[in-house]
């Protein structure tokens, strides 16, 4: 197993309450044909898809599986946005769910929303406006000899359970469903942070949708992301490779597709995917 600094890490509570979906004066979204269409998007509760099920083909855009949550105060948000981590515990701390625990499964950016899977018992019991508290761990995680590998945005707990290792090469193998060239990434590229958020596979071109299996993705899915540095920031760089999961669904914009939190980067290749089917964390938390 990797050595990494984890008895160290600071634990935190930071929270948020069930965010309800909203929509401005104009309903509409335009697809990329330009044509407008009224459809389910993010926020609030979803019922009936969660991490493990398929994110693409779903008559919605940009939905998030389970719950989602998000704190009124501004700042507050940047904080559970920024400390939360996949993998974290979660707990309903009001309304007629109290005392359910779930886990966190992403960040969403632009909206800003932390996501969070409870089981289906508990999800009838909530309500938006729901206090849901998180106990966020695993910012400044870091693997012992590999000082050119950054991770973010993963408990280190759900992280060993990955099961990484470090072959003869002194590569780091991690299991993925599928490898993702970096001129597929969309919106997203260029933020300043990569601790926070996430950005999304583009998936306009059907037939790169079925060369790179996206048409076939899950939420929760482990993918490879070539090419793409997301170190500081993200951006393109040769040779470059970062890990990140399935946070939201495919989405019927220009530029957007199943968002991707990373929880691994490398400026170098030092990571190397291993196309593994059950890479997900709804596998690896056993839920």
């Amino acid at each position: 197993m990797l050595i990494t600094n984890k008895q160290k890490l600071v634990k935190q509570s930071v929270q948020g309450r069930i965010h309800s979906p909203i929509v401005g004066p104009n309903p509409y979204r335009i697809n990329r044909e330009g044509i407008a269409e009224i459809l389910p998007a993010t926020g609030g509760i979803t019922y009936n898809f969660k991490i493990g099920d398929s994110c693409m083909d779903l008559v919605g855009d940009h939905i998030e599986p389970g719950v989602s949550i998000k704190s009124d105060n501004p700042n507050e948000n940047n904080a559970l946005m920024l400390l939360a981590c996949i993998g974290n515990e979660a707990r309903v701390v009001s309304g007629e769910a109290k005392g359910a625990k779930g886990y966190v499964t992403g960040m969403h950016g632009g909206i800003d929303h932390v996501l969070v899977y409870f089981n289906e018992e508990d999800l009838d019991k909530m309500a938006i406006g729901d206090t849901i508290l998180v106990k966020a761990y695993g910012q400044g995680l870091k693997i012992e000899g590999f000082k050119d590998v950054k991770c973010m945005n993963i408990d280190p707990d759900l992280f060993d359970k990955l099961d990484i290792k470090q072959n003869s090469e002194g590569l780091l193998e991690v299991p993925v469903v599928t490898e993702i060239p970096a001129y597929l990434m969309g919106s997203g590229i260029g933020s300043s942070t990569a601790f926070s958020g996430d950005y999304d596979i583009m998936t306009g071109d059907k037939e790169a949708n079925k060369e790179f299996a996206i048409d076939k993705l899950r939420f929760g899915d482990i993918v490879l992301l070539r090419d793409c540095d997301n170190t500081n920031g993200r951006q393109y760089l040769k040779g470059s490779v970062s890990i990140g999961v399935v946070v939201h669904s495919d989405c019927i914009k220009s530029g957007h597709g199943p968002g991707i939190t990373v929880i691994m980067s490398s400026k170098t290749t030092k990571i190397k995917g291993i196309q593994t089917e059950n890479a997900n964390i709804a596998y690896y938390l056993g839920v």
